[in-house]
């Protein structure tokens, strides 16, 4: 059944990731069956580490891996990602904060377009483990291939595959993850997502407490905390001048009145 991983790894009553409809599932898969391109997102994602998350719709879901350094343009370059449970289509617009149980951290959709399938038949594709596309999406596009390593790299298994770039004019030596690092969506960063959500989550049971992430969630929380104290203090200011504003134009109706009421009427 589609989805049921997904759905079975996650609380829905706490996190705000969607849940999926099975009747969306069903339409996508109907519509997509012979349609090209189609939808792809990258999501950035802040947990007990830091990755990235690369889903490429197929069948009314979005087929996802997790790529722990981020895609990289250069074809020399091949990059693990560890595929995962499918997620519902809805995801591909997802951004924000999980706020505990499975994959708690910082979501941030860092790119999105659309992909196409450089193979007649993407199920004997997938099946092979040698899957050819070209993506057109913001930060990522031209040509690349998804290869499965027979368990040659941690984690083994039909799980471990390498997403490589492919020579063409979009190919490059500059690092897109430190060269692009913020949401397509928001145009903010880990930062921004977090203080408009609650930044006081976490701020003694972050989802990594050691090493590269949890310094980097250190950073994050206490920047979303300045940012919240800016916006609570830029609003208050506001609404004190609006106060102000309202009280003296109180008074000024006031002297009006009065002036009115004592001024001699004509014969």
């Amino acid at each position: 059944m589609a989805l049921e991983k997904y759905r079975a790894k996650r609380n829905f009553k706490e996190s705000p990731e969607p849940a999926g409809d099975a009747k969306v599932v069903a339409e996508r898969a109907r519509k997509a069956k012979d349609a090209a391109p189609r939808f792809f997102c990258v999501q950035k994602h802040l947990a007990s580490h830091l990755h990235y998350d690369f889903r490429l719709e197929h069948n009314g879901v979005l087929l996802s891996w997790a790529v722990p350094k981020g895609p990289s343009l250069d074809p020399a370059t091949k990059r693990l990602a560890m595929m995962v449970e499918e997620h519902p289509i809805e995801y591909g617009t997802f951004e924000g904060v999980i706020p505990s149980g499975y994959g708690a951290g910082i979501v941030m959709l860092w790119d999105r377009g659309t992909w196409t399938p450089e193979v007649d038949d993407v199920e004997a594709a997938l099946k092979k483990g040698d899957l050819k596309f070209t993506l057109d999406g913001y930060k990522l596009k031209g040509s690349w291939v998804l290869v499965r390593t027979k368990g040659k790299w941690a984690g083994g298994g039909d799980r471990s595959w390498l997403l490589i770039k492919h020579r063409d004019d979009w190919a490059g030596e500059v690092d897109i993850a430190d060269f692009a690092p913020l949401s397509v969506k928001s145009k903010g960063d880990f930062a921004d997502i977090l203080a408009e959500g609650n930044p006081d989550i976490w701020i003694s049971h972050r989802p990594a407490q050691g090493g590269e992430a949890g310094a980097l969630f250190q950073k994050i929380i206490e920047r979303a905390l300045e940012m919240r104290d800016e916006r609570v203090g830029a609003k208050s200011a506001k609404g004190a001048k609006s106060a102000k504003g309202a009280s003296e134009g109180a008074k000024s109706a006031v002297k009006t009145a009065k002036k009115k009421a004592t001024k001699p009427k004509s014969s």
